[in-house]
């Protein structure tokens, strides 16, 4: 009988390729007609393997979702980027595959991404979406996310509006 395992764990310099292809797959799924195409370009572009490598190195906070020996998806995290908000932590990513979204593998991994803040005393925390992404937005609100900020990502001419939902403290 064959065994199947799923394990999240941290990004290691072997996952970079992985890691570009997961990212591409992911945007493509979730920001094609939203984001204009050659933006959408662009920014997968720059997500290359050597980008990866250096965000490892780098000591980037990166859980990645393996299953069945595939890295299937990742998130990033770290401190908040945002002085206006009075969070310490923020998720910077979460993405899966399409073809593993739906099934279980985003709520482990939201859940995962969440401890790990907390045991960095990054907590309160706080992620970013944008509202026309609904798998995303409706993601965050099942989860417990709560809309706590508005703001505006700029992609060339188009101007998207942003949510920041917020978890509080776990104790």
């Amino acid at each position: 009988m064959p065994t199947i395992t799923t394990a999240i764990r941290f990004a290691e310099q072997k996952d970079a390729t992985a890691l570009a292809s997961v990212h591409e797959a992911a945007w493509r799924g979730a920001y094609a007609g939203i984001i204009p195409h050659g933006c959408l370009n662009a920014i997968i572009g720059r997500r290359h393997f050597g980008w990866w490598i250096r965000a490892v190195q780098s000591g980037a906070g990166i859980l990645v979702v393996d299953y069945c020996g595939e890295t299937v998806g990742y998130a990033t995290m770290g401190r908040n980027r945002t002085e206006a908000l009075a969070v310490s932590g923020e998720i910077y990513e979460l993405y899966l595959k399409p073809s593993y979204q739906g099934v279980g593998f985003g709520r482990r991994l939201f859940a995962a991404s969440q401890r790990l803040l907390r045991e960095r005393d990054l907590a309160p925390h706080v992620v970013w979406a944008l509202a026309d992404n609904e798998l995303a937005t409706g993601f965050y609100e099942r989860m417990g996310g709560m809309p706590f900020a508005e703001g505006e990502e700029c992609f060339k001419d188009k101007k998207l509006r942003k949510i920041a939902y917020t978890w509080p403290a776990i104790r």
